[in-house]
Parts: C-alpha cells; structure tokens; sequence
C-alpha cells in the first residue's frame, strides 16, 4: 500500500479507535449514573474512580490505553513506522474530541501511555514510573500526567528517538491544554485528589 494511502488510512483508523469512550460505556453498562455528571465531568479513569468503582476504574484505564496500542500494532504493521505514529496521533486525538460526544473527550493520559507501548514501551514505562511517583506524594491525577507527559519527550530525546520525541511533544501540547482547567485549580489549591468523589 502506497503511503498517500496509508498515511491518512492510519490516521482515521487511530482516529476512530480512539474516540470509544470506553468510561461512559462501562459506566453505562454498570448502571451507573451519567459519568459526565460527576466530579470532573470527565470520561476517564479518574473520574470513574468517582463513581466508587474501582473495577470499572481499571478496566477504562486498560481499554483506553490498548485503544491507542492497537492502533499503533496495526497501522504499523499495514504502513510501517510512520503510519504507526500517525495512528498514535490520530488515537489521541480520537480520545481528546470524539465524534461521537460532540468532540468532548478525555485527557488522554491513558491514551499516551497506550500509543508508547505500541512504538516504545521503554517510554511508557518512563511514564507510569513518574506518573505513579507523582501520584503517590501529591495525590494529583492531573499533575502527575502533566509531569510525565513533559519529562516523556525529553527523555526520547536525550535517548536518541527525536522523531518520536516530536510526536511525543504535539501529545504534551494538546495534554496541557487538555489540563488547562486542571492546572488554574493546581494553582489555586483546590484540585481534588485521587479518590476523592
């Protein structure tokens, strides 16, 4: 397949597979109320940690990061490496402006993790480890994924990948802006914290 059709082909695809919102699914069939509802009014993991379920907490992290992983496995596979990274952009922004929810979606911390097992995974793993440290002396969803969303493109950087460091920077880029409410309320001391309803 030539790339003028692969290329954009990769794209719609992560496009897609990145725009299940997989948290309002779940939520919806655990009989939860409107997880738009609650707390940040988020799709995410964290929000639906706020719904007090823990298991359906987790199974939206895991299905919104392999959404973005099997994106990337198959538009590399079809197109090769820039095809894959096309469809790890194409995957987040599907999960930041959805078609389906009138292009209201996540943060796509879970997004970025998933698309960096699928072209990296020594990255993700760069990631989880700063998010988790972050997390576990602030007790901030928010500011751990903007921590680790910033140091990620540096470390790829320094490491000797600058054009998956690029793609890396445009997903910071649209995650801070993602977080810019996130990031007043950081600011003013009033984010909540994980686990908090």
């Amino acid at each position: 397949m030539s790339p003028e059709v692969s290329l954009p082909l990769a794209l719609v695809l992560g496009y897609l597979l990145g725009s299940i919102p997989f948290g309002l699914v779940l939520t919806k069939l655990a009989g939860t109320q409107d997880l738009r509802s609650i707390g940040s009014g988020n799709i995410g993991a964290t929000n639906v940690l706020r719904t007090g379920h823990r298991g359906l907490a987790a199974a939206t992290l895991i299905c919104d990061m392999l959404k973005g992983t099997v994106a990337v496995i198959i538009a590399g596979y079809g197109g090769g490496p820039d095809a894959a990274m096309l469809a790890a952009l194409g995957a987040f922004l599907g999960h930041l402006f959805p078609v389906w929810l009138n292009f209201r979606g996540g943060k796509g911390v879970a997004v970025y993790i998933g698309v960096l097992l699928g072209l990296f995974w020594p990255a993700a793993v760069v990631f989880c480890v700063l998010w988790l440290a972050t997390a576990a002396t602030t007790r901030y969803s928010s500011l751990s994924g903007l921590v680790a969303s910033f140091v990620t493109p540096l470390f790829l950087w320094w490491f000797g990948h600058p054009a998956l460091a690029s793609l890396c920077a445009v997903l910071t880029l649209l995650s801070f802006y993602m977080h810019r409410e996130n990031i007043k309320r950081l600011q003013a001391g009033t984010e909540g914290r994980i686990g908090e309803k």
